[in-house]
């Protein structure tokens, strides 16, 4: 739809489509409904999004939301989205059909109706962030009408809704030791189990290939049981103990074997030393990896500062990995906190309940 508008040079569109929340807040950072939001509210073309009354359709019943896109924006609209809460604009209908038991209200439709399209309209025309609008609720304690006032509109900037998902890296820390545990643990490495594989076609070959490979595990189990059961918290002077041991030996590690060795006698360590790779920066460690969503208005630093590393004072961001995102999560924004009902309400209902559940077991029992 938005590829049918005309050009704002030749008066440009505006358009409305109806949906449900999926499209509001579906998709991660960097995925494709995120990226069709960032797309439509990077270039302004979002105006505004009313959320519709429930069971308003035939077929279903569930909460739907109409957008409103345009390419010829007012001035004042520019750079903003509106956000309408038109959930309580709706009066029941003396018959349903199928799921749709409301309808919004209309006097041209129903001459005693509430003007529910006309209010809608002059809301998004004043375009003012918190204009409410006072509705008749039940009351949630008395379960008696009471008039109370909702916010019903809010203005938002386009970046509002923007955030910078960070990738959030702590360093990887390992012990090691040549325990019978551990070198037991070889069995599961794919670079050990693979020693006694074959692929060759042959029988007779490929029997001979797999006992080859079977002597070369048990010849590194051999080596490795012989390294004694010291723990190591440093994986370079384990390294260098481990080769020095291999020359000693004269039994050379290939780096398949090498990595599976490392893989099987390592096990995470807090109070290890930090892995380092080749240039001395440490190594990641992807099991401790987690993810920060930043508001695009936010400085990344500082909410790093404020957030993270007061918790993990040797976290670092991977900059390489950080996606920008968009979502926007209207429920949110007209949230109204429900204060819950007094215990002595609560404990006199439970007390009838109770009550009437025995009345049904003697009735059951007489």
């Amino acid at each position: 739809m938005l590829s049918k508008m005309r050009a704002p040079r030749d008066g440009g569109s505006r358009l409305a489509i109806v949906f449900n929340g999926s499209p509001l807040f579906t998709g991660d950072a960097g995925g494709g409904e995120s990226e069709i939001r960032r797309w439509i509210i990077e270039n302004d073309w979002l105006e505004a999004i009313v959320a519709l009354p429930e069971q308003l359709f035939y077929n279903t019943g569930i909460s739907t939301y109409l957008w409103v896109l345009s390419n010829r924006k007012e001035k004042t609209r520019k750079g903003k989205v509106q956000l309408i809460d038109a959930r309580q604009f709706w009066v029941q209908m003396g018959k349903s059909l199928g799921n749709k038991r409301r309808r919004i209200g209309d006097p041209s439709d129903k001459e005693k109706d509430p003007d529910h399209i006309g209010d809608l309209t002059k809301i998004f025309g004043n375009f003012r962030d918190g204009e409410t609008r006072a509705f008749t609720e039940e009351d949630p304690i008395t379960h008696q009408p009471v008039q109370r006032k909702r916010v019903v509109s809010r203005i938002f900037d386009n970046e509002d809704f923007g955030y910078r998902k960070i990738t959030v890296e702590r360093p990887l820390r390992l012990n090691f030791q040549a325990s019978a545990g551990r070198i037991a643990r070889l069995d599961d490495e794919n670079g050990f189990k693979n020693l006694a594989a074959s692929q060759k076609k042959d029988p007779a070959v490929r029997q001979r290939e797999i006992e080859a490979g079977r002597q070369r595990q048990e010849e590194i189990r051999k080596f490795l049981r012989a390294l004694g059961g010291k723990l190591h918290k440093d994986r370079e002077a384990f390294l260098s103990h481990l080769r020095k041991s291999a020359k000693s030996s004269d039994i050379r590690l290939s780096p398949p074997e090498l990595k599976a060795v490392l893989a099987a006698l390592g096990e995470r360590d807090e109070t290890a030393e930090i892995c380092r790779d080749r240039d001395g920066q440490p190594e990641a460690d992807a099991g401790l990896r987690d993810t920060e969503t930043v508001p695009l208005k936010e400085n990344i630093e500082e909410y790093f500062k404020r957030e993270v590393l007061p918790h993990v004072p040797d976290a670092w961001i991977d900059a390489t990995k950080t996606k920008i995102g968009y979502e926007i999560p209207l429920n949110r924004h007209f949230y109204r906190y429900e204060p819950p009902r007094p215990l002595e309400t609560i404990e006199k209902d439970i007390k009838k309940l109770e009550s009437d559940i025995l009345d049904l077991l003697k009735e059951v029992t007489a």
